[in-house]
């Protein structure tokens, strides 16, 4: 089996990612990750528009990665587009304005693809694919849970729940007031309550053996680096985290009750994402405390890992 470098570059609804890695067979090695957020779901949800100036933005951030990509010497690039994109009643403006600036064509894959190449991607972790898990992929705009075990899936779907589209459903004053976290929290147990557990409780008590929650995606991954103090990312260290549900309410107790100032303070957290962490850790509190999860495990594989295999 041959290796390959490729590259993806995923266009989310906060932020633009792009990994460049050797492929051989389900191995994937990275050789350079970076993201730039763009916020292309800002100002989205009322009208579900995409606006000029964040087709712009991710338009140029998609451009100067495929020149990296090219840099380092990547045999194909690959870009694709999530829950933004495919909500928008104007998704060619961003494809055309992609195509003009790279030369490259976006795909924009449906939610159940996104699960699935979520679900993939962490698979791809030997240890965490010999039990079962529901991973959570927590996006901008779209969570996607999947249920499975190795490369067995029993459940996937995605939702319309993400952190930016949290976030500009209950805007929210600098710090956040008592009152506009706990309209936030109760509208997010309401959703879960009655849009996800009716379709995802069966689908839990069905596995057999106890149930990893896994988390994929940025906030997981900064939740770690705040737990554990990093200034950068780092793989290994990351994915050795498991943060239990006490120590998820700390963060969270902390996050909502500093300014943004402050809160970009917090060794770990990238002050590009001291906003959105809010309606992030929020998600995690939530999901942890309606279905019983003492713990969360971090993966940071997931959708881009997969689309380099597929």
């Amino acid at each position: 089996m041959q290796t390959v470098r490729r590259a993806v570059i995923d266009v989310g609804t906060n932020s633009i990612k792009l990994l460049v890695a050797d492929v051989r067979d389900r191995e994937v090695s990275p050789v350079h990750e970076e993201s730039k957020q763009t916020r292309l779901g800002k100002g989205f949800y009322e009208t579900h528009q995409l606006q000029p100036e964040s087709i712009a933005a991710t338009a140029a951030a998609v451009e100067l990665f495929a020149e990296i990509a090219r840099e380092n010497k990547s045999t194909s690039i690959r870009v694709i587009a999530t829950s933004a994109a495919r909500d928008a009643v104007n998704p060619r403006e961003l494809t055309q304005a992609i195509e003009r600036a790279s030369g490259l064509k976006t795909e924009i894959i449906s939610g159940n693809r996104e699960a699935e190449w979520a679900f993939q991607g962490v698979a791809t972790d030997a240890e965490l694919a010999t039990r079962p898990l529901l991973l959570l992929d927590v996006g901008g705009g779209s969570t996607e849970f999947i249920v499975g075990q190795g490369t067995k899936k029993h459940f996937a779907h995605s939702f319309p729940l993400g952190t930016v589209r949290l976030m500009e459903k209950f805007p929210h004053g600098d710090p956040p007031t008592r009152g506009e976290f706990t309209a936030c929290r109760d509208w997010l147990g309401n959703f879960l309550q009655y849009e996800i557990r009716p379709q995802l409780e069966p689908v839990l008590k069905n596995e057999v053996g106890e149930i990893q929650l896994v988390g994929t995606g940025g906030t997981t991954s900064i939740l770690a680096r705040m737990d554990q103090k990093l200034d950068r990312f780092d793989r290994e260290k990351i994915e050795r985290a498991a943060l239990s549900f006490e120590a998820v309410v700390t963060q969270r107790k902390k996050l909502w009750q500093l300014p943004l100032a402050e809160r970009k303070d917090i060794p770990g957290l990238p002050k590009n994402r001291a906003d959105v962490i809010l309606t992030g850790v929020l998600i995690y509190e939530m999901v942890m405390q309606e279905f019983g999860f003492k713990e969360l495990r971090i993966s940071t594989r997931g959708l881009r890992f997969a689309a380099l295999m597929d």
